[in-house]
């Protein structure tokens, strides 16, 4: 019975493969170039694999003809037609989240996804801060998304109503897709491909990538603690007190007394500077101390789980499992 329903889903898979779709990448001045090369490799290799006629892909800007990213390199544009396409990804980069160029960027958006459009355009995504301008279009309000995480606090400052999520990979509500950047567009891209036609194509691109397969949407971004740049100083200090002092116990209620705080308050604040509560936070620390040292190898995981403060290695399992996708033995077998 497992046989015949394998070869069922897979002739569904090729039945709806012959269906064309077409994908459109809307940049701009100073977009970020792996944003776009990613997705975009990602459905035309799903399309040479589905044996064509699945995917067909168009790079976009508001007026057409030669973009500059951030990079320097140009990229050869169309106009983005007045008609829907199947899919819409808005590409991420600083461009998005300019001052000077968003409010023109986001408004064309909401001019060009008239009603008709929106009815005719089966999904709507961003990848990194693509999601900017989604925003500023009105497209997320009172929907979860994401963006990179160093990224995310200003999203949810400039757009209240967003519900945003700085540690996920990808978001999906309903037609509505938003990523983190550049690698995590790619998470997204396969997904939709998952979507449309099967696992079997989606898993064939990815190894065509040299990707995994494929990274659920839920797992952390795995930021960077050690880059945040809080706002207080307050908060800094926590933050240094928490790296130097990550074997120890670090309740909510020792953090707040560091930061002269009440917990309550204390708990409020660090959301609102890091985007992250303060259990959260330790957590990610500690995975990020304890990464190279399973990498390299030699020590035993249960003196590294101890040493960092998680206690027993089943703890230090769970948090790599939930932030990395992998357990640590996972982790160190990759890095050999």
């Amino acid at each position: 019975m497992n046989a015949n329903k394998t070869r069922r889903e897979s002739r569904g898979a090729q039945v709806s493969a012959k269906r064309l779709r077409d994908i459109a990448f809307l940049v701009y001045p100073e977009f970020q170039i792996q944003d776009l090369s990613g997705p975009l490799s990602a459905f035309d290799i799903a399309d040479r694999r589905a044996g064509g006629g699945t995917y067909r892909c168009h790079v976009v800007s508001m007026d057409g003809g030669n973009i500059v990213s951030t990079s320097g390199m140009e990229v050869v544009t169309r106009k983005i037609r007045a008609t829907p396409y199947d899919t819409l990804i808005v590409m991420g980069g600083l461009g998005s989240h300019d001052p000077s160029q968003m409010p023109s960027i986001s408004a064309y958006v909401s001019a060009y996804l008239s009603p008709a459009v929106l009815r005719g355009t089966r999904r709507i995504a961003s990848v990194c801060t693509g999601a900017f301008i989604l925003a500023a279009a009105g497209l997320l309000d009172d929907r979860p998304a994401t963006t990179h995480w160093q990224h995310a606090i200003r999203l949810q400052r400039m757009f209240p109503r967003v519900k945003v999520d700085g540690d996920r990979i990808y978001t999906r509500d309903g037609d509505i897709w938003t990523s983190a950047g550049i690698t995590a567009g790619i998470d997204l891209a396969l997904a939709m491909i998952e979507d449309d036609v099967g696992t079997a194509i989606a898993q064939q691109t990815a190894r065509t990538l040299v990707v995994y397969y494929r990274r659920p949407g839920g797992q952390s971004q795995f930021s960077a603690m050690a880059d945040l740049e809080p706002e207080s100083d307050r908060i800094r200090t926590v933050l240094a007190y928490m790296r130097e002092h990550l074997g120890e116990t670090l309740s909510t209620e020792k953090l707040a007394a560091v930061a002269c705080l009440s917990p309550r308050q204390f708990g409020r604040a660090f959301l609102a500077e890091t985007g992250e509560t303060p259990a959260k936070a330790v957590e990610r620390l500690r995975v990020e101390i304890a990464r190279p040292r399973v990498e390299r190898g030699g020590e035993p995981i249960e003196r590294i789980a101890q040493s960092v403060g998680f206690i027993d290695p089943e703890r230090m399992r769970r948090a790599f499992v939930r932030l990395l996708g992998h357990p640590p033995q996972s982790i160190r077998r990759m890095a050999v």
